[in-house]
């Protein structure tokens, strides 16, 4: 099914483009009298009893809370003695007096708790500052553009696509599709609550989508072997033996659905290009897109140095579009490193400039 989602946008997390320096307001001061901490208590105590009386997830249960913070409906299956610990918990809160940076934060860290224990690969949340970073070079690219379609094809909880939409500041129309039922429902949560207007498709993603092409992608791959051989079939990066790599496969499907000259985002893992099937990879995307940068992410904002990952740039080719002369590659130091920040985000500021003049030469 679809899941759609229309309701307004409302942006209060910022960057300051001159110096590339990320920042985020601190908001209107509606909630100086509640507390991050707090609010993060209650909702984990409520979150904590439906999983401890309904016998649900900690993830589904969290869906469960954001929804009654939303529109105020309790489970079909809830009980007196249950609803009446449920909304003792919630006592007080105000979803509507909470900034939009303190409704990210509060998602951002209750999400994250409940993937900290979980045994899913897939229930993982894209950090803040590489959503952030992303977010930054969308912009750069996008320069002067003042309407565009985006979608991410593996949106998880929608962290990394409501941060990139935090940060444009015109008008967008937006798309996520995620196979996983708890994910999907968090994710037309979070943006609920962010009050962010995006159609979510509740779908495998490598299957056909009723959706026309976009401008952007962007999309923290999904990395490992894709099950469906059958759907496989039909792209042209399936493996000649064997199951596909999925990460390829949402490359090819990403492109299926960007238009001519889109820039797509990826969160790649460091061994994208050193597989087995890297030589087919790279025959097919130097066959249908320009390839723009390789940024690898610094290694202390993931887990261990197995999982640190890389943002894969390229521009679907078409009328009009060309290679540059030089892609973007750059190691980024780590991002507590403020001067360290400064001096390549300076360097890629000048690549950027000089990027758009080549073009338009």
């Amino acid at each position: 099914m679809d899941l759609h989602l229309i309701i307004y946008d409302n942006k209060d997390v910022t960057y300051n483009r001159q110096s590339a320096i990320f920042c985020l307001h601190k908001g209107d001061g509606h909630m100086a009298n509640q507390n991050i901490e707090q609010l993060f208590h209650q909702m984990d105590e409520a979150t904590k009893i439906v999983e401890q009386d309904l016998s649900e997830p900690y993830l589904d249960s969290l869906a469960v809370v954001f929804e009654y913070l939303l529109f105020e409906e309790l489970p079909s299956n809830a009980h007196d003695m249950f609803s009446h610990k449920f909304k003792e918990a919630l006592n007080g809160i105000d979803i509507d007096e909470l900034t939009v940076e303190q409704k990210k934060k509060l998602i951002e860290l209750l999400i994250l708790k409940g993937m900290k224990d979980s045994t899913q690969p897939q229930h993982l949340l894209t950090p803040e500052t590489i959503g952030l970073f992303i977010s930054y070079l969308v912009n750069k690219l996008l320069e002067g553009k003042k309407h565009i379609r985006i979608f991410d094809p593996a949106c998880g909880t929608a962290h990394l696509l409501t941060t990139v939409l935090g940060q444009w500041e015109h008008e967008y129309a937006a798309y996520g599709s995620e196979v996983d039922p708890t994910l999907i429902r968090l994710a037309v949560n979070s943006a609920n609550l962010q009050k962010m207007e995006i159609e979510f498709f509740h779908q495998d993603s490598l299957r056909p989508f009723l959706l026309d092409p976009v401008d952007v992608v962007v999309a923290d791959l999904p990395v490992g072997y894709y099950p469906d051989d059958i759907i496989a079939e039909s792209y042209e990066l399936k493996a000649k033996e064997g199951h596909s790599y999925a990460h390829h496969l949402f490359i090819e499907q990403s492109l299926n659905y960007s238009k001519e000259g889109a820039y797509l985002f990826f969160l790649v893992p460091e061994f994208l290009f050193d597989s087995d099937q890297a030589e087919q990879l790279n025959s097919f995307i130097h066959k249908h897109a320009h390839i723009v940068g390789v940024i690898r992410l610094p290694e202390n904002a993931f887990r261990s140095k197995k999982n640190v990952k890389s943002i894969f740039i390229i521009q679907k080719k078409g009328e009009g579009t060309k290679a540059p002369q030089q892609p973007l590659l750059a190691m980024l130091p780590s991002f507590e490193d403020t001067q360290g920040m400064e001096n390549i985000l300076s360097q890629m500021n000048d690549w950027f400039i000089t990027y758009h003049e080549k073009r338009k030469s």
